[in-house]
């Protein structure tokens, strides 16, 4: 959701990017015209994009403001293998229809899900 600007905040969000600014301004980053010019706009801010230019140019923005930290395909994928292990070992040692089945079932839902992955960080 955090990655969506043309959300509408309320008046917690107002609340807690005015309460950061203020951080801010007594950590000496902002003048005390700077603070009042970007208090006045973040009471008057109706989506999250109204908020960022306010924290554009400061180390630390409101928790809502932040976009969540894309997962490691590697380590995702690592995920995945003991489930493909287990399609093959069935694969090779039961010889039944039914199994070879079940085990090309699991074979491909795990590789769709490492496409779905490495397609959604952007690396496939």
């Amino acid at each position: 959701m955090a990655e969506l600007p043309e959300i509408r905040i309320g008046t917690a969000e107002r609340e807690e990017a005015i309460a950061l600014l203020g951080e801010h301004f007594s950590a000496g980053r902002l003048s005390l015209v700077e603070f009042d010019d970007r208090v006045a706009l973040a009471t008057q801010a109706v989506t999250r994009a109204d908020l960022v230019p306010l924290f554009s140019d400061l180390p630390s923005a409101p928790s809502f403001l932040h976009t969540p930290a894309a997962g490691n395909v590697a380590t995702d994928l690592l995920t995945l293998v003991p489930f493909a292990l287990v399609a093959l070992v069935i694969m090779i040692a039961v010889r039944h229809p039914i199994a070879i089945l079940l085990s090309f079932v699991i074979l491909f839902m795990v590789v769709r899900r490492g496409l779905r992955l490495m397609r959604d960080s952007g690396t496939g």
